[in-house]
């Protein structure tokens, strides 16, 4: 079996949004004396689907959600060249040409996002051929559910985020993520609603449910130890990215200061990333994103890393991808996922593109033993809300 065509079209959304300010969140634009909607820097509005094709008509799925134009522009390129006619099942070797090829400029961000897009494709594609789900492939069942958290919980009126709390816990839901929506340009005020954001969570979950915190980047070292003593009585399961990605320093200060364990990987890439967090101890919590890290070729590797030393694999968005990663390792615990009921808030976009993701019940998710690749294929339903660039 060789692989004879590779193909990457932007998905682009040109249907109903929801107004940006119905809802925000602490971010890293945040810190700049223009803040208008500062989120919509990280709002996808497109993503890219990686399509791998064989001699034999099979196609692998993969996808990016970074930047979607030049993801395609990187595949079709740089990368489609250098797999067109080789053995799928080669996906090591594959994967090491890739990055390799590419390290003077790819090696993190969007050319590492765009080499996972591929890598992710050739998994799908080895699950069809084999007639295997993808985590058989990477180690098989390793949890009997996979036990997941709702991840959403904007900031907006405490009222309405109460009641979105409540909407979860009905559900089944023991775990939640919510967004703080203050920094430190927003002073001691801010400080105060970042509090009553979390008390008010924790009223409608109780202590019983584990609450875990978002900061989205949106805050700095000096900010992060002000206010850390203030959050230890809500008992948190973790505090996510409080600083900037490349602040390493910074993470491994905070993570040794608070009894709150420092969670992060959503904006790293690549094992050799993760070993450098690691061997900081920078973080307690490792969510690297499989459609980032360098698609599941370097998320299995850094599952192994972790596991070694003894740091909980939690990743980013949810996602089938990641899923497959989480079912197949006992380094992942649980999963993250988000209640879809808008577009372009975040990660939403992904669930009107592919069609094929389990829907949680009780707070678990499962996935399908007789599924064979990742189970994921384009929903036509929605193909009219986008434009489709070839």
């Amino acid at each position: 079996m060789k692989i004879t065509k590779v193909r990457a079209r932007v998905f682009e959304w040109k249907g109903k949004t929801v107004p940006p300010q119905a809802h925000f969140c602490s971010n890293a634009m945040d810190q700049l004396y223009d803040r208008g909607d500062s989120m919509g820097t990280f709002r996808f509005h497109g993503w890219t689907v990686v399509e791998v094709e064989t001699d034999t008509g099979l196609v692998g799925l993969g996808n990016v959600a970074l930047a979607p134009r030049i993801a395609k522009a990187i595949v079709d390129q740089y990368l489609a060249p250098l797999v067109i006619g080789q053995d799928p099942f080669d996906y090591e070797y594959l994967w090491q040409r890739m990055y390799r090829s590419t390290l003077a400029w790819g090696r993190k961000g969007i050319g590492m996002a765009a080499i996972s897009g591929v890598d992710i494709a050739l998994w799908d594609l080895m699950g069809k051929a084999t007639g295997k789900p993808v985590f058989k492939l990477l180690g098989g069942r390793t949890k009997e559910k996979i036990p997941c958290y709702a991840s959403k919980l904007y900031r907006t009126d405490l009222g309405e985020m109460q009641k979105e709390a409540a909407s979860y816990l009905e559900q089944g839901f023991k775990a939640f993520k919510m967004r703080f929506g203050y920094g430190p340009r927003d002073g001691v005020a801010g400080v105060r609603e970042n509090l009553k954001s979390v008390e008010a969570i924790r009223e409608v979950v109780g202590y019983e449910n584990d609450l875990m915190l978002e900061c989205y980047m949106g805050w700095n070292l000096e900010y992060a130890k002000r206010i850390l003593p203030k959050l230890e009585k809500f008992e948190p399961r973790w505090l996510e990215e409080p600083v900037i990605a490349d602040d390493i320093d910074g993470y491994a200060e905070l993570n040794q200061l608070t009894s709150i364990p420092i969670s992060g990987g959503e904006h790293e890439f690549t094992l050799h990333g993760f070993k450098q967090l690691l061997d900081k101890k920078a973080v307690s919590v490792v969510q690297y994103d499989t459609n980032r890290v360098g698609g599941i070729t370097a998320a299995h590797k850094i599952n192994a890393l972790c596991e070694a030393y003894s740091v909980p694999v939690i990743p980013h968005a949810g996602q089938m991808h990641n899923y497959h990663l989480t079912m197949s390792t006992l380094a992942s615990p649980m999963s993250e996922y988000f209640p879809v009921h808008d577009v372009e808030v975040g990660n939403e976009l992904f669930y009107y593109i592919f069609k094929g993701d389990p829907q949680p019940q009780n707070g678990f998710l499962d996935l399908d033993d007789n599924v064979p690749g990742l189970g994921l294929s384009i929903d036509e339903r929605y193909l009219d809300q986008f434009q489709i660039i070839e």
